[in-house]
């Protein structure tokens, strides 16, 4: 799954990986604990066909539902059922994005506890998790629009961990993914392979990752 994740990418990087064109309103801090019902940047593709950088609350509400989610919030669907599940069915055919990240944690049972584990690219490049997103309403009644972040099976880096672990997406699949002209959900399950194993790097981090409420570059320092 994916729980937990950083984003230490500066703005103006994001902007030119993804095309942007128009420049977001919203400033962006490295953030190196992000948590399930924040706020977090997507890039999903609009009605003209423009990329665009837009904050979203990160668990996901069906449009349909009327009623303030009383259960844990839908921070994850999984690529093998999300074009069945009523909650994302309209939302994997319509309204897809990117969720660019610097890297994602899991945490490794040793013994009676869980060691928290911080999982990146070997080269430092963006790891780019596929999303849907949906335009929904708050607890307040307000539109609120949200999005989740699809999973699949792990690789053999991951899987010692958890059993399942993020799409992420090659960039050459990024144009792909947001195309507004891609409406058959059978023609986007090539991308939900487990990202190769060679490319990662796993290591032990600190256990304040723990709580939410810390956040600082600390998180992210390999722990002997």
């Amino acid at each position: 799954m994916c729980g937990r994740f950083t984003l230490q990418i500066p703005l103006s990087t994001l902007i030119e990986i993804f095309g942007i064109s128009e420049f977001p309103s919203f400033a962006l801090e490295p953030r190196y604990n992000i948590a399930p019902t924040q706020q977090i940047p997507i890039v999903r593709q609009y009605a003209d066909y423009t990329d665009h950088l837009d904050l979203l609350h990160w668990g996901f509400i069906p449009s349909w539902q009327k009623e303030s989610p009383s259960g844990p919030p839908l921070i994850n669907a999984r690529s093998e059922s999300v074009a069945e599940k009523p909650a994302f069915r309209q939302a994997i055919r319509y309204r897809r994005c990117l969720v660019p990240s610097s890297g994602f944690y899991e945490w490794q049972r040793e013994g009676d506890k869980k060691v928290p584990q911080y999982i990146r690219l070997k080269d430092g490049s963006p790891m780019v998790f596929a999303g849907v997103w949906e335009e929904s309403k708050g607890p307040d009644g307000k539109p609120q629009d949200t999005c989740a972040i699809l999973t699949t099976a792990s690789n053999d880096l991951v899987s010692p961990l958890h059993d399942r672990m993020p799409v992420i997406l090659h960039p050459s699949e990024y144009p792909h993914w947001l195309d507004r002209d891609q409406r058959d959900p059978e023609k986007l399950n090539r991308l939900y392979q487990p990202y190769p194993t060679d490319l990662m790097e796993m290591y032990a981090v600190s256990p304040l990752i723990n709580s939410p409420k810390n956040d600082s570059p600390d998180l992210v320092v390999p722990q002997d």
